[in-house]
């Protein structure tokens, strides 16, 4: 005789149900076990580590191919460098699309005075943590001196005319272009033109505006912001193009998902690439080890120390949780060098591992990719002062207070791209008076210093999008979601509160 179920007949079918779907050979659901949980959190994480494991395969690669070669052949290094180079253009072609529709649709979406608060928190920030950093900077390089007795001699490249005026004017101009489509490849730059007779003061030189390669990401950011305001006043009738927009910014967001999965074997070739064209790996820790240690040991302090505290001072959540669930992001910034290039997977970051609202990541971020270059700003600061030791020029307190306003305005005006750095450094060196030549003192160590403030950069956007969102919980909670918020789906993704 069977024995009869406790439980009604509706109730025992429910229970069998639940059970087959979950533990089909267990007689009753149980927790995850501490190895299942492991392998959960592995799961998710299976991107980070294979790009942390392709930063680490290319410098040993890079370091077994240097000793197998005293030199390696411009074309060969090429073909090192072929996959990082093919993973590289995918992540530039998204940019474009991606910053437009992502700006038009979230300030479109957004309550016009919301969209204001929200923007002069994401400002106020910028220019708060940009500060901090060239301040850090500054007393850094002015305490431990690295220019003092500095064996580093000068290049013999030709000097670049640039003036300060100029190059600021340029940047405001460049936030209005004549001509959408050709600021999607190409900007100007007004550059003096070298008389015949070199007598003649700079101020009397003819100017001619050059048009150069590179994208106006500053004037097409400025036209996205315009346009989302305007979509926003419009109210219904916008409401096509505006749907426009938030399908697009799905479909890039959709195709970076494609690509990021490439990052591991992008990075491996990038940094193998690198390490192998090195001429001398001694000249890191030679000729300007100093300056090389002083400017890590700032990016470290300002990227680890200061921007987690104003994180946690505003939030009263763990910056370093936040952090970690960047990680795909800060080591494909590390590989490419490029923040605008590690936008896409920055934002999928932020949005699928920290939970933040669509409506600011695809606001802030882009903006702050283009305007937010905290590692950048410090760098310039601690370059020019570096290369004033070691030219033996003593620089006043006023000298250092323009140092650090024209850092300040140079970083805004760098382009999220490799190396951009070296462009502005120009403009501040003409500020203490220096040659601009002298900017190839410290191109030995550029190529790594820029990696490093490239992350520093990505984790200063990262956390203000954090801080922004907490700042404007109250009125994004009274509005309703226009954008479809991703879940923050497993407990290992969670941020934690202290």
């Amino acid at each position: 005789m069977r024995s009869r179920s406790p439980l009604s007949g509706t109730e025992n079918q429910g229970k069998i149900k639940e059970r087959s779907s979950y533990y089909p050979q267990e007689p009753s659901k149980r927790p995850q076990t501490r190895g299942q949980k492991v392998r959960s959190c592995l799961g998710h994480n299976a991107l980070t580590i294979l790009t942390v494991s392709g930063v680490v395969g290319g410098v040993v690669l890079g370091i077994i191919l240097r000793t197998t070669r005293e030199k390696w052949t411009p074309r060969e290094i090429m073909y090192i460098n072929y996959f990082g180079d093919l993973f590289l253009r995918m992540l530039k072609s998204l940019i474009l699309p991606l910053i437009i529709s992502s700006l038009v649709s979230a300030i479109g979406s957004l309550d016009l005075s919301l969209s204001g608060r929200i923007g002069a928190r994401a400002i106020g920030y910028y220019m708060a943590t940009t500060i901090c950093a060239v301040i850090l900077g500054i007393i850094l390089v002015m305490t431990i001196q690295p220019g003092v007795g500095s064996s580093a001699q000068e290049s013999k490249r030709p000097a670049q005319n640039v003036s300060t005026i100029d190059t600021l004017m340029d940047l405001v101009r460049n936030m209005f272009p004549p001509n959408l489509v050709q600021a999607c490849i190409a900007q100007h730059r007004t550059e003096p033109k070298l008389p015949e007779n070199s007598s003649v003061p700079m101020d009397e030189w003819e100017l001619e505006e050059k048009v150069v390669s590179g994208s106006n990401i500053l004037g097409l950011v400025v036209f996205a912001t315009v346009l989302g305001i305007t979509l926003g006043k419009m109210g219904p009738k916008a409401k096509p193009l505006l749907n426009f927009f938030d399908s697009l910014s799905g479909a890039m967001m959709l195709i970076t998902n494609w690509v990021i999965w490439l990052s591991p074997l992008g990075v491996l070739s990038l940094v193998a690439s690198k390490i192998t064209e090195m001429k001398s790996l001694e000249e890191i820790v030679g000729q300007l080890g100093m300056y090389f240690l002083t400017v890590l040991v700032a990016l470290l302090i300002h990227g680890f120390l200061v921007l987690p505290g104003m994180y946690f001072l505003l939030t009263k959540k763990n910056p370093y949780v936040y952090i970690s669930h960047m990680a795909e992001a800060l080591v494909t910034a590390f590989g490419t060098s490029s923040s605008s290039a590690t936008l896409p997977l920055a934002i999928s970051c932020l949005e699928e591992k920290n939970g933040i609202d669509p409506r600011v990541s695809r606001f802030v971020m882009p903006i702050g990719a283009t305007v937010n270059m905290d590692g950048t700003a410090l760098y310039e600061a601690v370059a020019a002062i570096f290369i004033a030791q070691v030219r033996k020029v003593a620089l006043s307190f006023g000298q250092l207070v323009a140092i650090s306003i024209t850092a300040t305005a140079a970083s805004i005006g760098a382009a999220g791209i490799p190396q951009a750095g070296l462009v502005t450094m120009v403009m501040v060196l003409d500020t203490v008076r220096l040659p601009a030549n002298d900017v190839f003192l410290i191109i030995a160590v550029d190529w790594l210093l820029d990696r490093c403030r490239t992350t520093v950069n990505v984790i200063g956007d990262s956390l203000g999008a954090g801080i922004v969102q907490h700042l404007s919980r109250n009125e994004l909670a009274a509005l309703p979601h226009t954008t479809q918020q991703t879940q923050n789906g497993a407990d290992c993704h969670a941020t934690t509160s202290i």
